[in-house]
């Protein structure tokens, strides 16, 4: 299979019955599931919906979308909501910058693989304690800084990387609430200072995890469960370098829009990187961003493919997007209030208005959502029966007539 319409259930529903015979033991309930409703999702298996136009009678069939986080296919609903959310938390005069978070060894991966929950929780306080910590000292900034962090576990080739994206306002709340303090014009915070306190304190936690028997071990890591082993291997951790890497000011609130549009519910990959699927292997399109982004194609066995797409499963329940400082759920209002009116901007001033570009109507989930006939371009398309699931792919469409990709 070849072609623009491939998609990584294809490669699920081709291949997954191989990769779960030679994985039996390696495969968690959560990813099976994963594997089940990216398969089922926009077919008959989860039932839908018939529209039909009201002027030239032209019928469409709309199956409904398994809303799993994992799929392609199903960000584009949950990116709007939580965008509409985010344009009113933005603040308009302020720039905006990126600070990325992450691990400098495959050892430290392996381990978060094997310990999810406490080791990406870990993650996202140690990034988090050492902006608040590096942006409450007086020498740096001296302030009470606000920011979003997105959980990635993923590199260009699928391989586990986990890391953090920060959006930090470039400023914050004086320590006695009566002013706005600015950083430097294109300059956050020294990248070396940050490196080496989140260093110490992810290694800390990492190490509490350890004493307080949280993490597990098993197969190549199993020789960790010695103390005198995991501490030669904490040891090694602090001989490596931690890179924290801190990108250009975005500038102000709608370019961060357009930035978290494309960036926040994204899944390890897109269906359009997917070139082919032949003779048991898979090929796509990736990144080289160390040869300046280079486009480039990488072929894999399919169970292969499969396995490195199932790394990326988050636990059930984990919160992969968080807020701190001033943008911490339980004060928010409050402190945006207070930024707003320090920076000297009405309490109501919200960023402009920013395009998104519009992705297909293709979930069922409201019917209310009618739209223009695609074939007669005059008359609307109105529901006119719901289809219930059915346990086996009959004679409708493979997929919903509206196929989309949100990554």
């Amino acid at each position: 299979m070849s072609n623009s319409q491939l998609e990584v259930a294809d490669v699920f529903e081709a291949y997954g019955t191989a990769y779960l015979e030679a994985n039996a033991n390696a495969t968690f309930a959560e990813q099976r599931r994963v594997m089940n409703d990216i398969v089922n999702c926009r077919t008959a298996a989860l039932g839908g919906e018939v529209e039909q136009c009201d002027t030239c009678g032209h019928t469409e069939v709309l199956f409904h979308s398994c809303r799993n986080r994992h799929c392609p296919k199903c960000q584009a609903a949950a990116r709007a909501d939580w965008l509409d959310a985010r344009a009113q938390d933005l603040l308009p005069g302020v720039e905006y910058y990126h600070v990325v978070f992450t691990v400098p060894d495959d050892k430290v991966a392996d381990v978060a693989l094997q310990n999810k929950r406490v080791v990406y929780r870990i993650l996202f306080r140690a990034a988090a304690e050492t902006l608040m910590t590096i942006a409450r000292d007086p020498k740096h900034l001296g302030a009470e800084i606000g920011f979003l962090t997105v959980l990635h576990t993923w590199g260009q080739q699928l391989l586990h990387h986990p890391h953090v994206h920060c959006v930090v306002a470039g400023g914050g709340i004086a320590p006695d609430g009566e002013r706005w303090i600015s950083c430097r014009k294109n300059f956050f915070l020294p990248v070396r200072v940050l490196s080496r306190l989140f260093q110490k304190k992810f290694l800390a936690y990492l190490d509490g995890a350890y004493r307080s028997a949280k993490l597990s071990f098993r197969g190549k890591l199993d020789g960790l469960d010695d103390p005198e082993a995991w501490k030669r291997f904490l040891a090694s951790l602090y001989d490596l370098d931690w890179v924290v890497y801190a990108k250009p000011p975005f500038g102000g609130p709608e370019r961060v829009l357009k930035y978290l549009a494309r960036y926040t519910h994204r899944v390890a990959i897109s269906n359009q990187r997917l070139v082919s699927l032949d003779d048991g292997k898979v090929t796509f399109r990736w990144k080289d961003y160390a040869h300046g982004n280079a486009q480039r194609t990488m072929t894999l066995d399919a169970v292969e493919f499969i396995r490195r797409f199932l790394l990326h499963t988050l636990p059930v329940g984990f919160v992969r997007i968080r807020h701190y400082g001033f943008l911490a759920n339980r004060k928010r209002r409050e402190r945006l209030a207070l930024c707003r009116k320090l920076l000297g901007n009405a309490d109501d001033a919200m960023p402009a208005a920013v395009e998104v570009p519009e992705e297909p109507i293709s979930d069922a989930a409201d019917k209310e959502k009618s739209h223009r006939c695609p074939v007669c371009k005059e008359g609307r398309m109105l529901f006119v029966e719901t289809l219930q699931p059915v346990p086996k792919r009959s004679g409708l469409p493979h997929t919903s007539v509206s196929r989309c990709d949100t990554t």
